[in-house]
């Protein structure tokens, strides 16, 4: 295995770093891009004691499968990024992971016509219309992800969430609900100069919303005829099998390229589940594990069989 330090969008306003993994033989070989989930997270999607995306990329390289990794744009310049204000996930996620495939398609070592990409969570929703435009990729991998919107998956966590807690926590996070979806009542008859004006957290405005709502990833997928693998742990508390992998199920019945694989006791991370519950996420990603080998490998088998 060979890993080399890149730029994404070296000689842009945004320049993230990151990293160009490759098989130590067997080039021209095929290529993944890692898109992360929500938040602002390294190269490595490091969250507690759980580095997912090392840990696909290093595997799959061992499998002949080069990747890029790179910190998300949030992650490294997200001060400057709210003082621009009112970004959207194109500024967040979708310009890096196209810039990240043009690195690939011109590096000799790298099969341009077998350049794939791997979005998680957030990543995974964003990741048919980063194809659509202008990642052009060979097929799309999905790794508990959801065709629904962002703010419905919102609402949701919050709801299991105080399901989970004491009374106290139940009652605050009952409000929170309230007061969120007072928010984003009327979110898409509101004008986008509108939406821009009202702040949300993380240093957003309805606006972040609204425009990633207006763009969602059902309408890329039913647009999108391009090989899909999607990957759900039974035991994710975050995208869930019964909203999230059947709802996937439902839209795509009639896609006859469509891969599936539901994977016994894993969670968000793909790895092991510890205590299965969202109220308890913090703690079970603190546990040292490393993502389930049969996710990586079933990743592999479907990147070689194109």
């Amino acid at each position: 295995m060979i890993t080399e330090n890149i730029t994404v969008g070296g000689g842009t306003e945004y320049p993230v770093p990151g990293i160009l993994t490759l098989p130590s033989s067997g080039t021209p070989c095929p290529a993944v891009v890692f898109v992360h989930g929500s938040g602002s997270s390294d190269k490595d999607e490091h969250v507690g004691k759980l580095y997912p995306f090392r840990d696909i990329a290093e595997g799959l390289a061992e499998q002949g499968i080069a990747s890029i990794r790179h910190d998300k744009r949030s992650f490294v310049h997200g001060r400057k990024m709210v003082k621009q204000g009112n970004i959207t996930v194109r500024e967040e996620m979708i310009e890096d992971a196209v810039l990240a495939a043009e690195i690939l398609r011109h590096d000799s070592r790298i099969d341009p016509e077998r350049i794939f990409i791997l979005g998680h969570s957030m990543g995974a929703m964003l990741a048919p219309r980063i194809d659509a435009e202008g990642g052009n990729f060979r097929g799309l991998i999905l790794m508990s992800g959801s065709p629904r919107k962002l703010e419905e998956i919102l609402f949701r966590q919050l709801k299991t969430l105080g399901a989970q807690s004491g009374r106290l926590m139940r009652w605050i996070l009952g409000r929170q609900v309230k007061k969120f979806e007072k928010q984003f009542a009327g979110l898409y008859e509101m004008s986008d100069e509108e939406a821009k004006t009202k702040k949300f957290g993380g240093g957003t405005t309805l606006y972040y919303w609204k425009e990633m709502g207006e763009h969602p990833a059902s309408q890329y997928l039913l647009a999108n005829d391009k090989p899909l693998l999607i990957l759900q742990g039974e035991k994710d508390f975050q995208s869930t099998v019964e909203d999230d992998y059947k709802a996937y199920q439902e839209l795509l019945k009639d896609r006859p390229n469509v891969t599936w694989h539901l994977y016994e006791g894993l969670n968000h991370v793909m790895v092991k589940s510890v205590y299965g519950l969202i109220s308890k996420a913090n703690k079970e990603y603190k546990v040292p594990q490393k993502v389930s080998p049969e996710v990586i490998r079933d990743i592999a088998e479907w990147i070689h069989g194109f």
